[in-house]
Protein backbone atom coordinates (compact mmCIF):
# COMPACT_ATOMS: atom_id res chain seq x y z
CA UNK A 1 0.00 0.00 0.00
CA UNK A 2 1.22 3.24 -1.32
CA UNK A 3 0.66 6.31 1.56
CA UNK A 4 -0.20 9.64 0.53
CA UNK A 5 3.35 11.17 0.47
CA UNK A 6 4.47 9.12 -1.41
CA UNK A 7 2.19 8.64 -4.01
CA UNK A 8 2.30 12.13 -4.56
CA UNK A 9 6.32 11.97 -4.74
CA UNK A 10 5.73 9.43 -7.61
CA UNK A 11 2.87 11.34 -9.08
CA UNK A 12 5.56 14.81 -8.98
CA UNK A 13 8.35 12.42 -10.53
CA UNK A 14 6.86 10.88 -13.72
CA UNK A 15 5.13 14.84 -14.01
CA UNK A 16 8.28 16.21 -14.01
CA UNK A 17 10.18 17.80 -16.78
CA UNK A 18 13.07 15.53 -16.18
CA UNK A 19 11.28 12.13 -16.32
CA UNK A 20 9.82 13.21 -19.97
CA UNK A 21 13.22 14.05 -20.97
CA UNK A 22 14.39 10.63 -19.88
CA UNK A 23 11.45 8.67 -21.44
CA UNK A 24 11.75 10.72 -24.65
CA UNK A 25 15.41 9.48 -25.33
CA UNK A 26 14.58 5.98 -24.31
CA UNK A 27 11.70 5.86 -26.94
CA UNK A 28 13.66 7.14 -29.23
CA UNK A 29 16.92 5.33 -28.58
CA UNK A 30 14.55 1.97 -29.12
CA UNK A 31 12.69 3.40 -32.27
CA UNK A 32 15.74 3.88 -34.20
CA UNK A 33 17.77 0.46 -32.88
CA UNK A 34 15.12 -1.80 -32.91
CA UNK A 35 17.37 -4.38 -35.61
CA UNK A 36 20.02 -4.18 -32.34
CA UNK A 37 17.04 -5.11 -29.54
CA UNK A 38 15.66 -7.93 -31.97
CA UNK A 39 18.88 -9.51 -32.60
CA UNK A 40 20.07 -9.31 -28.78
CA UNK A 41 16.63 -10.38 -27.41
CA UNK A 42 14.08 -11.45 -29.91
CA UNK A 43 10.83 -10.21 -30.93
CA UNK A 44 8.97 -11.08 -27.07
CA UNK A 45 11.95 -8.68 -25.43
CA UNK A 46 11.20 -5.87 -27.85
CA UNK A 47 7.20 -6.05 -27.84
CA UNK A 48 7.74 -5.60 -23.60
CA UNK A 49 9.89 -2.72 -24.04
CA UNK A 50 7.43 -1.06 -26.45
CA UNK A 51 4.72 -1.84 -24.05
CA UNK A 52 6.86 -0.52 -20.72
CA UNK A 53 7.33 2.45 -23.18
CA UNK A 54 3.71 2.99 -24.14
CA UNK A 55 2.75 2.62 -20.67
CA UNK A 56 4.96 4.85 -19.34
CA UNK A 57 4.34 7.58 -21.99
CA UNK A 58 1.09 6.83 -20.67
CA UNK A 59 1.59 7.83 -17.24
CA UNK A 60 3.28 10.79 -18.17
CA UNK A 61 0.95 12.22 -20.13
CA UNK A 62 -2.18 11.85 -17.35
CA UNK A 63 0.55 13.15 -14.88
CA UNK A 64 1.39 16.16 -17.13
CA UNK A 65 -2.15 16.79 -18.27
CA UNK A 66 -2.36 20.22 -17.58
CA UNK A 67 0.34 21.32 -19.06
CA UNK A 68 0.31 20.02 -22.87
CA UNK A 69 -2.08 21.58 -25.40
CA UNK A 70 -4.26 18.87 -26.22
CA UNK A 71 -6.23 21.18 -29.11
CA UNK A 72 -5.31 19.74 -32.83
CA UNK A 73 -2.34 16.93 -31.48
CA UNK A 74 -2.75 15.49 -34.56
CA UNK A 75 -2.44 16.80 -38.40
CA UNK A 76 -5.05 15.31 -40.06
CA UNK A 77 -3.15 14.03 -42.84
CA UNK A 78 -2.08 11.52 -40.23
CA UNK A 79 -5.34 10.35 -38.86
CA UNK A 80 -6.72 9.67 -41.90
CA UNK A 81 -3.74 7.50 -43.45
CA UNK A 82 -3.50 5.63 -40.54
CA UNK A 83 -7.31 5.06 -40.22
CA UNK A 84 -7.03 3.98 -43.95
CA UNK A 85 -4.11 1.47 -43.01
CA UNK A 86 -6.50 0.31 -40.12
CA UNK A 87 -9.66 0.12 -42.99
CA UNK A 88 -7.72 -1.96 -45.18
CA UNK A 89 -7.55 -4.77 -42.56
CA UNK A 90 -11.18 -5.34 -43.83
CA UNK A 91 -10.11 -6.38 -47.61
CA UNK A 92 -6.35 -7.71 -46.17
CA UNK A 93 -6.15 -11.64 -47.16
CA UNK A 94 -3.90 -11.65 -44.18
CA UNK A 95 -6.49 -10.01 -41.26
CA UNK A 96 -5.08 -11.04 -38.71
CA UNK A 97 -1.43 -10.30 -39.42
CA UNK A 98 -2.66 -6.89 -41.15
CA UNK A 99 -4.38 -5.82 -37.61
CA UNK A 100 -1.26 -6.80 -35.66
CA UNK A 101 0.92 -4.35 -38.12
CA UNK A 102 -1.48 -1.80 -38.30
CA UNK A 103 -1.19 -1.65 -33.93
CA UNK A 104 2.47 -1.86 -34.54
CA UNK A 105 2.30 1.24 -36.65
CA UNK A 106 0.01 3.09 -34.03
CA UNK A 107 2.68 2.26 -31.73
CA UNK A 108 5.57 3.87 -32.91
CA UNK A 109 3.16 6.55 -33.97
CA UNK A 110 2.46 7.38 -30.11
CA UNK A 111 5.47 7.08 -29.51
CA UNK A 112 6.53 9.78 -31.73
CA UNK A 113 3.26 11.86 -31.00
CA UNK A 114 4.68 11.86 -27.32
CA UNK A 115 8.14 13.13 -28.27
CA UNK A 116 6.45 15.72 -30.31
CA UNK A 117 3.56 16.83 -27.18
CA UNK A 118 6.42 16.71 -24.27
CA UNK A 119 9.27 18.41 -25.88
CA UNK A 120 9.91 21.34 -27.70
CA UNK A 121 11.67 21.19 -30.93
CA UNK A 122 15.38 22.35 -29.60
CA UNK A 123 15.17 19.60 -26.69
CA UNK A 124 14.14 17.23 -29.54
CA UNK A 125 17.30 17.61 -31.78
CA UNK A 126 18.85 17.44 -28.58
CA UNK A 127 17.46 13.88 -27.97
CA UNK A 128 17.77 12.97 -31.59
CA UNK A 129 21.55 14.25 -31.50
CA UNK A 130 22.80 12.23 -28.54
CA UNK A 131 20.77 9.25 -29.42
CA UNK A 132 22.47 8.98 -32.98
CA UNK A 133 25.98 9.98 -31.65
CA UNK A 134 25.87 6.66 -29.60
CA UNK A 135 24.13 4.22 -31.99
CA UNK A 136 26.83 5.72 -34.45
CA UNK A 137 29.85 5.18 -31.78
CA UNK A 138 28.59 1.93 -31.42
CA UNK A 139 28.03 0.61 -35.07
CA UNK A 140 31.67 1.85 -35.60
CA UNK A 141 32.76 0.59 -32.62
CA UNK A 142 31.43 -3.24 -33.36
CA UNK A 143 32.62 -2.91 -36.87
CA UNK A 144 36.15 -2.40 -36.05
CA UNK A 145 35.87 -5.17 -33.28
CA UNK A 146 34.55 -7.56 -36.62
CA UNK A 147 36.62 -6.58 -39.03
CA UNK A 148 40.08 -5.21 -37.76
CA UNK A 149 40.37 -6.68 -34.53
CA UNK A 150 38.61 -10.22 -34.76
CA UNK A 151 38.71 -10.37 -38.66
CA UNK A 152 35.78 -12.52 -38.81
CA UNK A 153 31.81 -11.09 -39.42
CA UNK A 154 29.30 -10.82 -36.34
CA UNK A 155 26.28 -13.11 -38.14
CA UNK A 156 23.84 -12.32 -35.96
CA UNK A 157 23.98 -8.33 -36.17
CA UNK A 158 24.71 -8.99 -39.98
CA UNK A 159 27.99 -7.36 -39.75
CA UNK A 160 29.94 -8.45 -42.45
CA UNK A 161 33.48 -6.90 -41.04
CA UNK A 162 34.30 -5.12 -44.56
CA UNK A 163 35.48 -2.03 -42.34
CA UNK A 164 39.48 -2.96 -43.41
CA UNK A 165 38.64 -2.58 -46.95
CA UNK A 166 36.69 0.77 -46.78
CA UNK A 167 33.17 -0.92 -46.28
CA UNK A 168 30.21 -1.43 -47.41
CA UNK A 169 29.41 -1.55 -43.42
CA UNK A 170 26.35 -2.26 -41.45
CA UNK A 171 26.58 -1.30 -38.19
CA UNK A 172 23.82 -2.35 -35.65
CA UNK A 173 21.12 -2.00 -38.61
CA UNK A 174 22.22 -5.25 -40.89
CA UNK A 175 22.15 -2.91 -43.62
CA UNK A 176 24.13 -0.13 -45.07
CA UNK A 177 21.10 1.75 -46.59
CA UNK A 178 19.60 1.70 -42.81
CA UNK A 179 22.92 2.73 -41.73
CA UNK A 180 23.53 5.53 -44.27
CA UNK A 181 20.24 6.45 -43.34
CA UNK A 182 20.77 7.19 -39.57
CA UNK A 183 23.99 8.68 -40.10
CA UNK A 184 22.01 11.18 -42.33
CA UNK A 185 20.11 12.17 -40.01
CA UNK A 186 22.72 12.27 -37.15
CA UNK A 187 25.15 14.37 -39.92
CA UNK A 188 22.26 17.00 -40.44
CA UNK A 189 21.07 17.11 -36.79
CA UNK A 190 24.38 17.69 -35.41
CA UNK A 191 24.64 20.74 -37.98
CA UNK A 192 21.54 22.20 -36.48
CA UNK A 193 23.28 21.49 -33.17
CA UNK A 194 26.07 23.58 -33.89
CA UNK A 195 24.50 26.59 -35.42
CA UNK A 196 22.05 26.45 -32.40
CA UNK A 197 25.07 26.05 -30.15
CA UNK A 198 23.85 22.86 -28.47
CA UNK A 199 27.65 21.44 -29.85
CA UNK A 200 30.47 23.65 -29.43
CA UNK A 201 32.78 24.18 -32.41
CA UNK A 202 34.77 21.26 -32.10
CA UNK A 203 32.74 18.92 -30.85
CA UNK A 204 30.48 19.44 -33.72
CA UNK A 205 32.70 19.10 -36.45
CA UNK A 206 33.96 16.23 -34.90
CA UNK A 207 30.59 14.10 -34.97
CA UNK A 208 29.68 15.96 -38.29
CA UNK A 209 32.92 14.38 -39.59
CA UNK A 210 32.02 10.48 -37.86
CA UNK A 211 28.94 11.34 -40.07
CA UNK A 212 30.41 12.11 -43.14
CA UNK A 213 33.13 9.22 -42.47
CA UNK A 214 29.85 6.41 -41.58
CA UNK A 215 27.80 7.47 -44.59
CA UNK A 216 31.20 7.39 -46.69
CA UNK A 217 32.01 3.37 -45.36
CA UNK A 218 28.39 2.45 -45.95
CA UNK A 219 28.60 3.35 -50.06
CA UNK A 220 25.09 3.91 -50.03
CA UNK A 221 23.77 5.83 -53.28
CA UNK A 222 20.91 6.02 -51.87
CA UNK A 223 22.20 7.94 -48.87
CA UNK A 224 24.61 9.83 -50.84
CA UNK A 225 22.11 11.50 -53.34
CA UNK A 226 19.90 12.23 -50.30
CA UNK A 227 22.78 13.61 -48.26
CA UNK A 228 23.34 16.47 -51.58
CA UNK A 229 19.37 17.15 -52.21
CA UNK A 230 19.85 17.52 -47.93
CA UNK A 231 22.94 20.04 -48.17
CA UNK A 232 21.02 21.69 -51.61
CA UNK A 233 18.27 22.46 -49.35
CA UNK A 234 20.24 23.62 -46.72
CA UNK A 235 21.68 25.98 -48.53
CA UNK A 236 18.39 27.03 -50.08
CA UNK A 237 16.81 27.60 -46.40
CA UNK A 238 19.94 30.35 -45.82
CA UNK A 239 19.39 32.02 -48.93
CA UNK A 240 15.55 32.13 -48.53
CA UNK A 241 16.25 33.12 -44.90
CA UNK A 242 18.58 36.57 -46.18
CA UNK A 243 15.99 37.54 -48.53
CA UNK A 244 13.24 40.19 -47.26
CA UNK A 245 9.74 39.12 -45.65
CA UNK A 246 7.86 41.03 -48.71
CA UNK A 247 9.70 39.58 -52.12
CA UNK A 248 10.38 35.89 -50.41
CA UNK A 249 7.11 34.18 -51.64
CA UNK A 250 8.67 35.31 -54.96
CA UNK A 251 11.96 33.43 -54.39
CA UNK A 252 10.00 30.48 -52.73
CA UNK A 253 8.18 29.85 -56.37
CA UNK A 254 10.91 30.24 -58.41
CA UNK A 255 13.21 27.55 -56.57
CA UNK A 256 9.81 25.80 -56.86
CA UNK A 257 9.95 25.97 -60.44
CA UNK A 258 13.67 24.91 -60.48
CA UNK A 259 13.26 21.97 -58.46
CA UNK A 260 10.55 20.86 -61.40
CA UNK A 261 13.14 21.62 -63.87
CA UNK A 262 15.75 19.21 -61.89
CA UNK A 263 13.54 16.93 -61.26
CA UNK A 264 12.67 16.01 -64.80
CA UNK A 265 16.61 16.68 -65.48
CA UNK A 266 17.34 13.76 -63.17
CA UNK A 267 14.86 11.83 -64.82
CA UNK A 268 16.06 12.43 -67.99
CA UNK A 269 19.81 11.84 -67.20
CA UNK A 270 18.77 8.96 -64.41
CA UNK A 271 20.77 5.86 -66.04
CA UNK A 272 23.57 7.98 -66.52
CA UNK A 273 23.67 8.90 -62.89
CA UNK A 274 23.28 5.43 -61.86
CA UNK A 275 26.13 4.83 -64.12
CA UNK A 276 28.32 7.43 -62.25
CA UNK A 277 26.95 6.23 -58.36
CA UNK A 278 27.80 2.58 -59.69
CA UNK A 279 24.38 1.80 -58.45
CA UNK A 280 23.31 -0.44 -61.57
CA UNK A 281 23.06 -3.19 -59.39
CA UNK A 282 20.86 -1.73 -56.98
CA UNK A 283 18.57 -0.62 -59.73
CA UNK A 284 18.21 -3.17 -60.99
CA UNK A 285 17.27 -5.02 -57.68
CA UNK A 286 14.85 -2.38 -57.15
CA UNK A 287 13.52 -2.36 -60.85
CA UNK A 288 13.09 -6.29 -60.94
CA UNK A 289 10.82 -5.87 -57.95
CA UNK A 290 8.80 -2.43 -58.94
CA UNK A 291 8.39 -4.63 -62.12
CA UNK A 292 7.08 -7.61 -60.31
CA UNK A 293 4.67 -5.51 -58.15
CA UNK A 294 2.97 -3.28 -61.02
CA UNK A 295 1.62 -7.19 -62.08
CA UNK A 296 -0.24 -7.84 -58.99
CA UNK A 297 -1.27 -4.02 -58.37
CA UNK A 298 -3.36 -4.45 -61.60
CA UNK A 299 -5.84 -6.90 -59.28
CA UNK A 300 -6.45 -4.06 -56.52
CA UNK A 301 -5.10 -0.69 -57.52
CA UNK A 302 -7.79 1.33 -55.42
CA UNK A 303 -7.48 -0.15 -52.08
CA UNK A 304 -4.20 -2.41 -52.30
CA UNK A 305 -3.65 -6.04 -50.72
CA UNK A 306 -3.93 -4.56 -46.87
CA UNK A 307 -1.77 -3.04 -44.69
CA UNK A 308 1.67 -5.20 -43.16
CA UNK A 309 4.14 -2.57 -43.31
CA UNK A 310 7.43 -4.88 -43.64
CA UNK A 311 6.61 -7.72 -45.78
CA UNK A 312 5.25 -11.09 -44.60
CA UNK A 313 5.83 -14.66 -45.47
CA UNK A 314 2.67 -14.81 -46.64
CA UNK A 315 0.92 -14.39 -50.71
CA UNK A 316 1.22 -11.94 -52.77
CA UNK A 317 4.36 -10.89 -51.05
CA UNK A 318 6.14 -14.06 -51.75
CA UNK A 319 5.29 -14.35 -55.23
CA UNK A 320 6.80 -11.45 -55.72
CA UNK A 321 10.18 -13.32 -54.02
CA UNK A 322 9.97 -15.85 -56.00
CA UNK A 323 9.69 -14.22 -59.08
CA UNK A 324 12.52 -11.80 -58.52
CA UNK A 325 14.62 -14.62 -56.82
CA UNK A 326 15.50 -12.59 -54.01
CA UNK A 327 14.22 -12.58 -50.45
CA UNK A 328 12.62 -8.87 -49.55
CA UNK A 329 11.04 -6.80 -46.33
CA UNK A 330 9.96 -4.66 -48.43
CA UNK A 331 9.31 -2.98 -52.43
CA UNK A 332 12.66 -0.61 -51.80
CA UNK A 333 10.48 2.18 -51.90
CA UNK A 334 8.14 3.91 -49.41
CA UNK A 335 5.89 4.98 -52.42
CA UNK A 336 5.30 1.75 -54.29
CA UNK A 337 5.10 -0.05 -50.80
CA UNK A 338 1.93 2.39 -50.13
CA UNK A 339 0.68 1.80 -53.43
CA UNK A 340 1.05 -1.67 -53.08
CA UNK A 341 -0.21 -2.34 -49.61
CA UNK A 342 -2.98 0.38 -49.59
CA UNK A 343 -3.80 1.32 -53.39
CA UNK A 344 -3.69 4.46 -55.10
CA UNK A 345 -6.00 6.03 -52.16
CA UNK A 346 -3.50 5.13 -49.79
CA UNK A 347 -0.77 6.44 -51.99
CA UNK A 348 -2.60 9.70 -52.43
CA UNK A 349 -2.65 10.05 -48.64
CA UNK A 350 0.65 9.47 -47.99
CA UNK A 351 1.64 11.87 -50.07
CA UNK A 352 -0.90 14.30 -48.93
CA UNK A 353 0.85 13.48 -45.07
CA UNK A 354 4.79 13.84 -46.63
CA UNK A 355 3.79 16.85 -48.93
CA UNK A 356 1.42 19.12 -46.00
CA UNK A 357 4.49 18.55 -43.78
CA UNK A 358 7.24 19.18 -45.91
CA UNK A 359 5.75 22.44 -46.88
CA UNK A 360 4.75 23.83 -43.49
CA UNK A 361 8.45 22.84 -42.33
CA UNK A 362 10.05 24.26 -44.98
CA UNK A 363 7.90 27.34 -44.38
CA UNK A 364 8.85 27.74 -40.71
CA UNK A 365 12.29 27.16 -41.42
CA UNK A 366 12.43 30.10 -43.96
CA UNK A 367 11.02 32.01 -42.22
CA UNK A 368 11.19 31.99 -38.49
CA UNK A 369 14.42 33.59 -36.78
CA UNK A 370 15.13 30.52 -35.12
CA UNK A 371 17.81 28.10 -36.61
CA UNK A 372 16.09 24.91 -35.21
CA UNK A 373 13.17 24.90 -37.42
CA UNK A 374 15.53 23.57 -40.06
CA UNK A 375 15.45 20.66 -38.17
CA UNK A 376 12.09 19.33 -39.44
CA UNK A 377 12.87 20.53 -42.41
CA UNK A 378 16.08 18.57 -43.15
CA UNK A 379 14.57 15.32 -41.79
CA UNK A 380 11.42 15.71 -44.27
CA UNK A 381 13.13 16.88 -47.01
CA UNK A 382 15.78 13.37 -46.34
CA UNK A 383 12.76 11.17 -45.74
CA UNK A 384 11.25 12.19 -48.95
CA UNK A 385 14.66 11.65 -51.08
CA UNK A 386 14.97 8.37 -49.48
CA UNK A 387 11.78 7.01 -49.64
CA UNK A 388 12.08 6.99 -53.38
CA UNK A 389 14.43 4.07 -52.98
CA UNK A 390 13.58 2.59 -49.64
CA UNK A 391 10.96 1.89 -47.28
CA UNK A 392 12.85 3.24 -43.92
CA UNK A 393 9.69 5.94 -43.18
CA UNK A 394 7.12 3.18 -42.85
CA UNK A 395 8.23 1.06 -40.21
CA UNK A 396 9.68 1.55 -36.82
CA UNK A 397 11.96 4.50 -36.08
CA UNK A 398 11.37 5.94 -39.66
CA UNK A 399 7.62 6.39 -39.05
CA UNK A 400 8.79 7.38 -35.71
CA UNK A 401 10.38 10.57 -37.38
CA UNK A 402 7.87 11.33 -39.25
CA UNK A 403 5.32 11.73 -36.81
CA UNK A 404 7.70 13.84 -34.67
CA UNK A 405 8.39 16.28 -37.62
CA UNK A 406 4.29 16.16 -38.74
CA UNK A 407 3.74 16.97 -35.98
CA UNK A 408 5.85 19.52 -34.47
CA UNK A 409 5.30 21.03 -38.18
CA UNK A 410 1.28 21.35 -37.58
CA UNK A 411 1.43 22.82 -34.27
CA UNK A 412 3.96 25.42 -34.90
CA UNK A 413 1.55 26.48 -38.16
CA UNK A 414 -1.56 25.24 -37.97
CA UNK A 415 -4.18 25.95 -40.68
CA UNK A 416 -6.83 25.32 -37.85
CA UNK A 417 -4.97 28.32 -35.98
CA UNK A 418 -5.12 30.56 -39.40
CA UNK A 419 -9.07 29.97 -40.01
CA UNK A 420 -9.54 30.62 -36.24
CA UNK A 421 -7.64 33.75 -36.69
CA UNK A 422 -9.14 34.89 -39.52
CA UNK A 423 -12.54 34.76 -38.20
CA UNK A 424 -11.63 36.71 -35.03
CA UNK A 425 -10.28 39.18 -37.84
Amino acid sequence: MIDAGTGSALREFVGSARFAQALSMAAIGTALSTHLIRSLIGWPGLLAMLALLIALCAVSLVARWRAVEWYGILPLTILVFVGWCAASVLWSNTTTLSAIRVAYLITFGVIGVYVALMRDTIQIVRAFGGVVRVLLGVSLALEVVSGILLDVPIAFLGIEGDIASLGPIQGIYGSRNMLGFIALIGLLTFIVEWRTKLLNRGRAIGWITVAALTILLTGSPTTWIALAVSLVALAAIYGLRRVDAATRWRWQIALLAASVVALVTVWVLRLRIIELLDARADFDVRLDVWREASRYLALNPLQGWGWVGAWPDAAPYLWLEFATGRQHVSALSAYVDVYFQIGVIGLLLFAALLGVALVRAWLLATGRRSVVYLWPALMLVAITVTSFAESFVLLEGGWMLLVVCAVKSARDMSWRDALAAARVG
